[in-house]
């Protein structure tokens, strides 16, 4: 079941990296893919994976705050 969880959490989080371009919402599920994925390397019992998921899931939310001030600040069409 955990490897199930992992696989699922990967793909997910790695399709949300691939969307991430089209707008700043996509950066936020890429975060939650990561959290997702660094819960399964916790309960996988490897740590150093859930440890850099947990900060690229930080990194990640940054990133999308900082792109959604951007896309709130710009002019609409």
């Amino acid at each position: 079941m955990i490897t199930l969880f992992g696989v699922v959490s990967l793909v997910f989080m790695m399709a949300m990296y691939g969307f991430e371009q089209r707008h700043y919402k996509f950066t936020f599920t890429f975060a939650f893919g990561c959290f997702l994925s660094s819960i399964y390397g916790f309960l996988s019992n490897a740590w150093p994976f859930g440890a850099t998921e947990a900060i690229w899931t930080l990194i990640a939310i940054r990133r999308a705050m900082l792109a959604r001030s951007i896309s709130l600040s710009s002019p609409k069409d």
